[in-house]
């Protein structure tokens, strides 16, 4: 059947802020005999060229006006968008009113992103909210049986295939695949304005949320290999550092999995200051199974690594900082999936390069584990959307609640630990010693069950070490929540640990600090909780 929507291409109408591809595009435009209209700097860029090209301005008799904000506003212009070819009525009002069909437009839009990327002034920032452009392409692409409206550089050479390969006219396929991405584009482009515009009046949670984000690529698979996936990535004046804006040197494409605990890995690892030494952390599932701090990197890998090495083979291993060549030399013993870190240097690079299967990630710093932000989550019908868990305890936020108090490295271990705590899926129990972790209790339903977990893993990793003792004995203990009752703690005690830290708040809570008491064990309430579900 013929399609007699798809008629040749007379009229098209180009008016872009990003001149990519522009000349081109107009000139094969010419060359196929298509009269071509254009605005402003479009219009110039063309003429330039040698391209001949008629101005909005001519074509509908009415001149630019108030610097530019009124040019396409015109019903020359919209009618010859979207106007219906095959209806006689639609036809009589175009000949009536001297409306040409117009059955091409390009147009990407205003750089308002990109504007407020660059952290303009607000009347900057509003001078570049278009109008026109977006107003045009909802015409087209809902015109889009007869009109093809491109909002994207990338889809000019499509269209001059379809073109040749459809004697002048492109395919209805193209056409109705074009309008999608043109409602998206703009849809996108609106939200965009719409969160600015709550950022500016201060609303954290406006009454209507609009997300917007770009495709970055299609995965393999999600979770499982019967799910589907993709990875968006969001845009922002202030960019976090990390998953979304990682290069990746080397390695087969990310999975869904992959880049979860990627993710996870570098969040935590960037909760350490590089200015204040190395850090490393060893991922797996999401949760870690070893962190550690050192006078080097290979001295960090080693202590987070002794933490559950059977659990870091095939893990993601995050660096605070620049991958150096022995730290990688030693990384690349056994198989890891990922390694992210800020930078490398190239003998670094060189080796890892030899590990084929391994992803290598650098993110150009760390993520400021102290910036804003939200987290949003899915529920049935709707989300859950909340502030980034950004809280951070200091020395001078510690309540000693016991009648010992903890030593000078007792305290730093325990604000390691509860650091650690952030980033383990509640219920969180974290044995720390000598500024690394030697036991992990994570996802546990009850607290004594994580507390006894972390233990049990604890004495399975000192044995494979080949150490005569448990590495949690004369550890320090954190929990992301208060003990309900006195049995984690005394699970805690006969672990061997010195010192805890929790948040308190708990109706038991003399009842804890008495039997920490009677333990000889120290004990600090922070007043914050961490819990990650």
């Amino acid at each position: 059947m013929t399609d007699i929507t798809s008629k040749p291409i007379k009229r098209a109408l180009l008016s872009v802020s990003d001149k990519t591809g522009l000349v081109k595009l107009g000139k094969f435009l010419s060359d196929q005999g298509i009269e071509i209209l254009s605005t402003g700097g479009s219009a110039k860029t063309l003429a330039d060229a040698g391209i001949a090209v008629k101005e909005v301005a001519s074509h509908t008799g009415f001149p630019e006006m108030m610097d530019g904000r009124v040019k396409t506003l015109h019903p020359k212009i919209h009618g010859g968008l979207l106007a219906l070819r095959t209806n006689d009525e639609h036809l009589r009002s175009m000949n009536e009113h001297n409306i040409g069909a117009i059955d091409l437009l390009v147009v990407n839009l205003y750089p308002f992103e990109d504007t407020v990327e660059r952290g303009a002034d607000f009347a900057t920032c509003i001078e570049n909210i278009d109008i026109g452009g977006p107003a045009m392409i909802r015409s087209a692409a809902k015109n889009h049986a007869f009109v093809t409206v491109v909002v994207d550089v990338e889809d000019y050479d499509d269209v001059m295939t379809s073109i040749k390969e459809n004697n002048g006219a492109t395919s209805a396929e193209l056409r109705k695949k074009l309008a999608a991405k043109a409602f998206a584009r703009t849809g996108s482009y609106d939200a965009a304005i719409s969160t600015w515009f709550a950022e500016q009046l201060g609303e954290t949670y406006p009454e209507r949320l609009n997300i917007t984000a770009k495709r970055k690529q299609t995965l393999r698979y999600g979770e499982n290999p019967h799910q589907d996936a993709a990875f968006y990535v969001t845009r922002s004046a202030h960019p976090r550092n990390g998953i979304a804006t990682a290069r990746q040197l080397q390695g087969k494409e990310l999975s869904y999995n992959n880049l979860n605990d990627t993710d996870a890995a570098f969040e935590l690892v960037s909760e350490f200051d590089p200015k204040e030494g190395p850090a490393v952390a060893i991922i797996k599932h999401a949760n870690p199974c070893g962190v550690a701090r050192g006078d080097n990197y290979i001295d960090a890998y080693n202590k987070a690594l002794i933490c559950d090495q059977t659990s870091a083979f095939g893990g993601i291993i995050a660096l605070n900082g620049k991958l150096d060549a022995e730290t990688a030399r030693e990384i690349s013993k056994i198989f890891t999936e990922v390694v992210i870190a800020t930078d490398a240097d190239d003998e670094a690079v060189k080796i890892m390069s030899e590990k084929k299967n391994l992803r290598l990630l650098l993110t150009g710093g760390i993520a400021d584990p102290r910036s804003g932000g939200q987290t949003i989550k899915t529920v049935a019908g709707g989300y859950l959307v909340q502030s980034r868990d950004n809280g951070k305890v200091t020395l001078d936020d510690l309540k000693v609640v016991t009648k010992r108090a903890p030593s000078e490295q007792e305290l730093k271990d325990l604000l390691f630990a509860f650091t650690v705590c952030k980033h383990v899926k509640s219920n969180a129990i974290i044995y720390v010693k000598n500024g690394a972790t030697v036991g992990i209790g994570a996802g546990q339903m009850s607290r004594v069950d994580s507390a006894k977990t972390a233990v049990r893993k604890s004495i399975d990793a000192s044995e494979a070490a080949g150490l005569s003792y448990t590495m949690t004995e004369g550890s320090v203990v954190a929990s992301d929540a208060f003990f309900p009752f006195a049995d984690g703690l005394l699970s805690a005690a006969e672990a061997g640990v010195t010192a805890v830290i929790q948040p308190g708040g708990s109706i038991r809570d003399d009842e804890i600090i008495a039997a920490a008491d009677e333990k000889g064990l120290a004990m600090v309430f922070t007043g914050m909780r961490h819990f990650r579900h």
